[in-house]
């Protein structure tokens, strides 16, 4: 009598897939990070774009600087005061100062705003606090 084959996969085989797929994983997941990383760039790029336009709107309009984020989410600048991208905090560093926009501004307050994040971008080589 023949003895007849098992039908299923052997230990080696079952091995060698489970090791092929941890090897393509291997080689997934830094690209993943990178992608993920540019997108929370990208994000902050954004986000500060948008509060230094609600600045300077804002101050042409009022003839004054703002004196805190919150006061451009309370004239309706901004809807609200975005999360930083890096921090995952809204703990905006911002940058006050007396330059005139305008020759009817009467005073000085944030100029600018920067990421409270001092690490560096690896896409550009500078610190997100200097954005």
């Amino acid at each position: 009598m023949r003895r007849q084959r098992e039908k299923g996969f052997t230990l080696i085989e079952l091995m060698i897939v489970i090791t092929i797929i941890l090897i393509l994983l291997g080689m997934a997941a830094p690209r993943y990070e990178k992608s993920v990383l540019k997108a929370r760039e990208a994000r902050l790029h954004q986000d500060l774009s948008a509060m230094r336009t609600a600045i300077d709107n804002y101050t042409l309009d009022k003839e004054a600087a703002p004196q805190s984020l919150e006061d451009l989410v309370q004239a309706g600048y901004l809807r609200g005061i975005p999360v930083d991208a890096m921090t995952q905090q809204k703990d905006w560093q911002t940058t006050f100062g007396d330059t005139v926009l305008s020759p009817d501004q009467v005073s000085g307050g944030i100029q600018d705003v920067h990421s409270n994040s001092a690490t560096v971008s690896p896409f550009e080589g500078t610190a997100y606090n200097t954005w």
